[in-house]
């Protein structure tokens, strides 16, 4: 199935359509207590955002955000359940691995659940930390590491900064 997934910067508009995306995805991937700071996320930390279409239609979105000058956070990427499965999210993988390394990035930091983190996994991400519950009751937090590479040379991977 060849499935053609376009790519559009996220409108304050689309707000609606991205809680819906949250709640489609509520509670196998994410846990309820994340909503609100999922839509303060779209309010008010959105320019990096970018939305998934298939057949004009929005199926995902994901960011890479932050200020650093060698790494990034990729932040909330959501895939709509029924387009799951389909290869989407490779093809949202390959454009966050693209956009970083045109970026000039060395590391993209991923705060996963467990069970997205095998997700990750698959595109070379590095587990750093495991925190049980760390996004809710059941919802355990795994923080992750996908190095670039860069001018040939290896990359060592770090722990991630900042309270859990």
């Amino acid at each position: 199935m060849d499935i053609q997934v376009h790519f559009r910067p996220y409108s304050r508009n689309e707000r609606e359509t991205c809680l819906g995306l949250f709640d489609a995805n509520c509670p196998d991937f994410f846990a309820p207590v994340e909503r609100p700071d999922y839509a303060s996320f779209l309010d008010t930390s959105s320019a990096c955002y970018e939305l998934c279409l298939v057949q004009g239609q929005v199926v995902g979105a994901f960011g890479l955000t932050g200020h650093e000058r060698l790494r990034r956070s990729l932040s909330w990427l959501l895939i709509h359940p029924s387009s799951q499965d389909l290869g989407i999210g490779s093809v949202v993988m390959a454009r966050v691995i693209r956009l970083a390394v045109s970026l000039g990035l060395e590391l993209v930091e991923i705060a996963a659940s467990h069970k997205s983190a095998p997700f990750f996994t698959k595109f070379g991400a590095v587990i750093n930390g495991f925190f049980p519950d760390g996004w809710g009751p059941g919802m355990h937090r795994v923080d992750m590491a996908l190095a670039l590479q860069r001018s040939n040379r290896p990359l060592r991977t770090q722990p991630l900064r900042g309270p859990v």
